[in-house]
């Protein structure tokens, strides 16, 4: 005020003051317009861990009570698919919410390839979450694209700490080959802690670090994966089990649960957990060559039978989905994105053209439907559908198309082809009219046409 001003001036200047202190503060980006704080995402996912690997899902043998108390305090999916019983198409799927088919993504790409990824025209799910207002940063596996424009830093994250091809030795001594270094942002760099350990302890100093803004942490573990690589300390918390594949695939993922309980606790330490969706699934199921196992399922990883496609997925947000919920209709990672888009407080956009759809009112109850009626795979002439409780599969060792029902044999051990020539019918026409909408299926070099 100048020297001189006038009561009724005075006045007037308070009373204006008032009046802004009432107005609401300008909205940061991405911010929920009715005050409420947008949750923070934290996706977990394991590599080649198999059906029967958890605690929750009937293993007796090996211990996970971390990552079990994600499903136990939300909701597990009983029959939670991927969309690829191999890395590079599941997780191209999985991050844009789009069936990876539609893009030309059908297998793993030739172990010396490096020009392959998700195209720049398909956006990711950081992506969609950065424009959102949402810090982001991802821990441990890619496998998206290493050429310098399809790397994690230029496809939404704003931080990384891991590798951009499918695998890595875990041991600082390991002797195993490599498919590429490890690194931190743009710069290659050493580790000198057993790599499992090092991922959770990258994700908890992110969650430390960024624990006052909504984030987004993709977790992403190289574990199980090979090579099979353990440290001393976690093989000798199974001193009963034979020295082996199976004795080291143990160790190797409880080390993995270790980690995923040190992230829990941290966000704990915040008061965050509240307010946080997190999401844990496997990429695909397990293998033989590294002692992961898929009971009751038929089939591995490479395959379309249940045991490569159906794997541990589990959803927690407290007070938003149920606790110790076992949620039993067919639901596909690429609900993740859409499920975490809404729950950031945005739309989903029709022209985004996605296959997933938004998990939460099928969650909370509000939709009593399917999430999904019918799902896809392709791996070039290799095909499978399910609709409903029937699954129809073409796949190497059958020599015609298979018809199984889910419900009543999980294990797909019965063909019922034979017997039920209409229901086949029905769902080969579904996925030849599915399979219009795609491009021209690609040839299956590595694992063989049929």
């Amino acid at each position: 005020m100048k020297v001189g001003t006038t009561r009724r001036q005075i006045l007037k200047y308070l009373g204006a003051c008032s009046l802004l202190t009432m107005l609401p503060l300008p909205l940061r980006a991405g911010e929920p317009s009715d005050g409420a704080k947008k949750p923070n995402i934290v996706l977990i996912i394991a590599d080649d861990l198999g059906y029967g690997e958890l605690g929750v899902q009937g293993c007796t043998e090996i211990p996970t009570p971390h990552i079990d108390s994600i499903a136990k305090n939300g909701t597990r999916f009983t029959d939670g698919y991927v969309t690829c019983s191999m890395c590079y198409p599941s997780r191209a799927g999985m991050m844009t919410g789009r069936h990876q088919v539609r893009f030309g993504i059908e297998a793993n790409p030739p172990v010396k390839q490096i020009n392959y990824g998700v195209p720049a025209t398909e956006p990711m799910l950081a992506e969609r979450l950065k424009k959102l207002g949402y810090t982001t940063g991802l821990i441990g596996k890619w496998h998206l694209g290493c050429t310098h424009e399809l790397t994690p830093l230029r496809r939404g994250f704003d931080e990384f700490y891991g590798i951009h091809h499918g695998g890595h030795s875990f041991l600082p001594t390991s002797k195993q080959r490599t498919k590429g270094p490890l690194m931190r942002g743009n710069q290659e760099i050493t580790e000198e802690t057993y790599l499992t350990t090092a991922l959770g302890r990258e994700a908890v100093t992110f969650v430390d670090r960024h624990h006052r803004a909504p984030f987004f942490l993709c977790l992403s573990f190289t574990a199980v994966h090979k090579p099979l690589e353990a440290t001393e300390a976690d093989l000798k918390r199974f001193p009963d089990m034979k020295p082996g594949k199976r004795k080291t695939h143990a160790a190797m993922t409880v080390s993995m649960d270790d980690a995923v309980g040190k992230v829990l606790a941290s966000l704990r330490a915040h008061d965050l957990e509240k307010n946080t969706l997190i999401i844990f699934i496997s990429d695909n199921g397990g293998f033989r060559a590294i002692a992961s196992r898929n009971k009751p399922l038929r089939g591995a990883k490479w395959t379309l039978f249940e045991g490569g496609n159906r794997v541990p997925f589990a959803m927690q947000w407290t007070g938003r989905i149920p606790a110790g919920k076992v949620y039993e209709k067919p639901v596909s990672a690429l609900d993740i994105l859409p499920t975490s888009v809404v729950a950031a407080g945005a739309t989903i956009d029709p022209a985004w053209k996605l296959d997933g759809v938004n998990l939460m009112p099928f969650l909370n109850g509000t939709d009593k439907g399917h999430p999904h009626e019918t799902l896809y795979w392709r791996i070039g002439e290799r095909q499978a559908i399910r609709h409903g409780n029937w699954k129809m599969i073409h796949e190497r060792g059958l020599k015609r198309p298979a018809l199984f029902d889910l419900s009543q044999d999980i294990g797909e051990r019965t063909d019922l082809a034979g017997k039920n020539p209409e229901k086949l019918a029905e769902l080969t026409t579904l996925y030849e009219r599915w399979a219009k909408e795609l491009p021209p299926a690609q040839v299956d070099t590595k694992y063989g046409r049929l």
